[in-house]
């Protein structure tokens, strides 16, 4: 019988720890002693300790080894992992912080422990090469996205859209099995690169593309479409995003993404390599990238027409997700290692955007009742701070120039481009661009909305909390600093890239 050390186990995963038990100590803190409290103050005490929670995992990555393998994959360390794993910190920080005036729920202890435990296990997902580590980190950060989608108790829109959310999550998990089970049936291994391995193997003994990996195919960018709202399978984000609460809605549209793109980047061209295939126009070659290449197609077609007609901007904002989502694809079909460094920038400054995005909705939500666009008119005049910040925001997600967005996008085209000698996945690239111009008029209008159309005569005039206004701010700033100065950035995800070998 081999002994196996916990020591190391413990050491690997103590950044998760520590948020694991920062969560468990502001439910106590919550529970014994600032129940009595008004709910502003214990609202901003369990944001205090949970960011402090949160810095404290930070340290430690940047303290932890470089170099990292547990139990053949279970978990990884590396300066990739290391790097998104601190970036979902960041923006957990922000969501806390941007949530302190929230007024949605009297569980202010268990807002913030679900809000952790759901970082935990997004960190566990981009820190694991095996299958099983990979779903049950899913899951553990699936339900506990559930729960915060619900917990407006006195919303039926948060309940109902809670309700979608997991049957349609049960349903791709389901998806998502099936095709792991496939896979560890194909390989007998758990572990990407073993599967990877199998793969290799088949096609040296001159077979075509194995049935049960075709089907493995499907059913995981089925189960990983449903997660990252890629079109066909994004029919649970509109409801979401419009019925949740407005920070757990902006951690869905931004902390989950990052986790979830990386993850379904690492599980096709670590695991499936060998079976990529061609989206090239000429010269199509089935395999997972031309099935990526069609839902890329399919979300940024369907997600740029639909948002044009919403008339609220939660909605709006959930299309606009689809469309990127669609892009961000374009990074997997082209899965070299420059694709890889402009997912990571794309996806972050996109998170950044929308983040601050839903920060301004839920402002203007609370003090006029509806996120509906006429709500925005003459917002200029109401709050100019405000207005100016979602101006940077919407136009960044647009990918004007010199913001974070437009440097993200071009480099991301440029990067597919680059992929292909012969120019095959030009059509991928033309469709992009001539979806962002479409995306532009969307934006505008509520641009429009806010800096021409006249306030209602009885508005007054929106008194921004000092806190939301402030994090909303520096918000602002990343992204037009990226945009200006995006090395910044890229040079950590260039350099963490080449290290990782992926």
């Amino acid at each position: 019988m081999i002994a196996i050390s916990n020591a190391p186990l413990l050491q690997l995963a103590l950044p998760e720890v520590i948020l694991a038990c920062t969560a468990l100590l502001v439910l106590a803190m919550d529970i014994l002693f600032l129940r009595t409290c008004r709910k502003g103050i214990r609202l901003a005490a369990a944001v205090a300790i949970a960011s402090a929670g949160c810095v404290g995992a930070i340290l430690r990555l940047l303290l932890a080894p470089e170099q990292a393998n547990f139990l053949n994959g279970a978990l990884v360390a590396n300066p990739l992992t290391h790097l998104v794993q601190i970036a979902l910190l960041v923006l957990t920080i922000l969501i806390l912080w941007i949530s302190v005036d929230s007024t949605f729920t009297e569980h202010v202890g268990e807002f913030v422990l679900l809000l952790l435990i759901a970082t935990v296990g997004m960190m566990f997902l981009v820190g694991s090469q095996d299958l099983l580590v990979i779903f049950i980190s899913l899951e553990l950060l699936s339900l506990s996205l559930y729960i915060l989608t619900a917990l407006d108790k006195r919303s039926a829109r948060s309940s109902e859209a809670a309700l979608k959310y997991f049957l349609f999550g049960g349903m791709s998990a389901a998806f998502l099995l099936f095709g792991f089970s496939l896979l560890y049936g194909f390989s007998h291994s758990t572990n990407l690169a073993e599967i990877a391995s199998a793969i290799h193997c088949s096609h040296l003994n001159g077979s075509q593309l194995n049935p049960l990996l075709a089907i493995a195919i499907v059913t995981t960018v089925i189960g990983f479409g449903f997660k990252v709202a890629a079109a066909p399978f994004h029919f649970w984000a509109p409801d979401v995003y419009e019925g949740a609460p407005a920070p757990g809605a902006a951690f869905i549209a931004s902390g989950s993404k990052v986790a979830s793109f990386f993850i379904f980047f690492q599980l096709m061209v670590v695991g499936f390599a060998g079976a990529e295939g061609s989206a090239a126009w000429s010269r199509i070659v089935p395999g997972w990238v031309p099935v990526l290449a069609m839902v890329a197609a399919l979300s940024m077609l369907l997600g740029n027409l639909v948002a044009i007609v919403q008339r609220s901007a939660r909605r709006l904002l959930a299309y606009s997700a689809i469309a990127h989502a669609g892009y961000m694809l374009l990074a997997m079909v082209a899965h070299t290692q420059q694709s890889l460094a402009a997912l990571l920038y794309y996806v972050a400054t996109y998170a950044l955007a929308t983040l601050g995005a839903f920060g301004v909705v839920a402002v203007v939500e609370k003090r006029t009742g509806s996120d509906a666009l006429s709500n925005f008119d003459g917002l200029s005049r109401r709050a100019p701070v405000l207005s100016f910040c979602l101006f940077i925001f919407l136009l960044s997600l647009a990918g004007i120039p010199p913001l974070a967005g437009f440097f993200g996008k071009f480099y991301l085209f440029a990067s597919v481009l680059a992929a292909s000698s012969s120019l095959g996945l030009l059509w991928l690239v033309v469709l992009a661009i001539a979806m962002s111009a479409v995306s532009l008029y969307y934006y505008l209008q509520v641009l429009k909305r806010v800096y021409v159309a006249s306030a209602p005569v009885d508005a007054e005039k929106i008194q921004v909390p000092m806190l939301s206004q402030l994090v909303i701010v520096l918000l602002a700033w990343a992204v037009v600093l990226l945009g200006c100065a995006p090395y910044l950035l890229l040079r950590w995800v260039l350099e963490a890239v080449r290290v990782s070998g992926l």
